[in-house]
């Protein structure tokens, strides 16, 4: 059975859910600690949901907010990073897409779930106002 997040929404299942967006952590990106910063992660997860929404709404979309956003372990340089993306709700302008994020430790074969949130995008038309979704792409998949 998939295990529930602290939102109640069921976890991505990455064994049928291609990875939206794959990078690698780099000294550049570190805190004052030496460690990934956080809001790096955050900018990660929002490329990959905008991207996933974007294909959805079959157009351009933005980005209006961020919930439920956790972070439950941190992110080393030298880790590969993945976002895997999932559509919780679509609205009438709308789409709701859970990220989760995973890490595969250098070195080692140990995957983690570092972070996870609920990123909420608006289908915009050119002149950037909201637009119905009329016939949103819900077979949409991140080609692997």
């Amino acid at each position: 059975m998939p295990s529930s997040s602290p939102d109640n929404s069921i976890d991505i299942d990455r064994s049928v859910t291609p990875v939206s967006l794959r990078t690698l952590a780099m000294p550049a990106d570190t805190n004052a600690n030496g460690d990934i910063f956080g809001g790096w992660i955050l900018s990660q997860m929002d490329l990959a949901g905008g991207t996933y929404a974007f294909y959805i709404a079959q157009g351009r979309v933005t980005t209006v907010a961020v919930t439920g956003m956790q972070f439950h372990k941190p992110v080393y340089v030298g880790d590969e990073v993945s976002c895997f993306c999932a559509t919780q709700h679509i609205g009438n302008t709308s789409i709701a897409v859970r990220v989760e994020t995973w890490v595969r430790r250098r070195r080692e074969e140990i995957e983690e779930k570092v972070t996870e949130g609920l990123f909420t995008f608006v289908a915009i038309d050119k002149d950037g106002n909201p637009r119905p979704i009329d016939s949103p792409d819900t077979s949409y998949r991140v080609k692997s």
